[in-house]
Formats: C-alpha cells, structure tokens, sequence
C-alpha cells in the first residue's frame, strides 16, 4: 500500500478484483440466505451487486492529489471558502448498510485556491469506502488541509444511517453529527462562530 501522508492509495485497488470472483460470492450469498439464485428474477442479480459493490467503494482506487491537480489556483482572497450541503452516500463498515446525508466544509485560504467542485470530489472518495462517519468526517478535512495551503478546515457531516433504522435499535428519528476542525477552526472563537452560523442558516 502506498502511503501518501493522509492518502492511501491501494496499488491494486479492492474495488477492481475480478467480477467474477465478485458475483461467485454474491451467487453462494443468496443460497446461504435460502433463496434460488436460479430463478427468473434473480438471475441477474449477482452481477449487478458487483457492478454496484464496485461503484459504491470506487473511492479506493482514487487519489485525491490526483483529482484535484490542476484545480488549485493563486490568489489573495483572505475570507473563509464554504460550500455546504454537498450530498453523499456510504456504505457503514460494520453492516454494509448505507449511511446518507451531507457534508459542510470550509477553508481560510493562504494564496491559493480549490476549484468549488474538486471540493465535492473530494468528499465523494472518501464517501465511497467502507466507512465510519467519525474518521470520514476527519479523513475530508485532513485531506483539504493537505492539499491546500490554508489557516485552517472545517468540516461537519450530517447523517441518517440505515442500520439504526432498519436493524438493531430501529429508531427512524435522529441525524448523527461529527466535526473535525483544524487550524483557526479549532482555535479561534470567532472563525468558529461564523463556521457554525454559516451551516445554521441554510433554508431547512
């Protein structure tokens, strides 16, 4: 595995092993389950999970410095960068189920720049891995911050995550909330404040 500060960057990507191997396993799934991968409506089905499981952890095989190259421009804006609302979906490494919700992040640049949908991008590779919300939350903003000078990050996700909903407690009320600060997000009051307020405002 190649190890690039925050990025890791599998050489052979687990999203790319062969399909075949992919569908064998969902093939047997479906009889351990007791149903008949033979019959009509499921005979298909094991070559779309794969399809699907291959899409849903794409984040693996993708190297953010990669992904953002080219995107990263001179300039002397001195105030705070946000974009908030930023939809993602992933898969809880603990049940495979999907958690869901959108991701805030912002920035005080230092000269220089990202291109508004790179940041987008960028919550979308770490989205699409087996994931806990908690180190996805710290894994955005520890990226950002590396790949752009800056005086500090800010990132807070909001989530609904399936397997409280459909198993276990089976509570469908609740959002889970994590932030990770860094810079004059975590030290200064006041860059803090005008982060949190910023997301408060949003139309409901």
């Amino acid at each position: 595995m190649q190890n690039t500060g925050c990025f890791e960057l599998l050489e052979e990507p687990a999203a790319d092993f062969p399909a075949n191997d992919l569908e064998s396993l969902i093939h047997s799934q479906l009889r351990l389950m007791g149903e008949d991968p033979a019959r009509d409506g499921l005979l298909q089905t094991p070559a779309r999970v794969a399809k699907s499981l291959r899409f849903l952890t794409s984040g693996y095989g993708e190297d953010p410095k990669r992904t953002v190259n080219g995107a990263i421009f001179d300039h002397d804006l001195e105030q705070m960068v946000l974009v908030r609302g930023i939809e993602f979906y992933s898969l809880c490494e603990h049940h495979m189920l999907p958690f869901f919700g959108k991701c805030h992040l912002a920035y005080l640049p230092a000269g220089k720049v990202i291109g508004l949908s790179k940041l987008a991008r960028l919550v979308e590779i770490f989205a699409r891995r087996l994931q806990v919300q908690e180190r996805m939350t710290a894994e955005i903003a520890k990226a950002l911050s590396e790949l752009i000078p800056n005086h500090g990050v800010g990132v807070v996700v909001e989530a609904q995550h399936l397997c409280m909903k459909m198993r276990g407690i089976q509570k469908q009320s609740g959002d889970t909330i994590t932030s990770a600060l860094l810079g004059k997000f975590r030290d200064d009051h006041r860059t803090r404040l005008e982060f949190l307020t910023l997301i408060q405002s949003r139309d409901k």
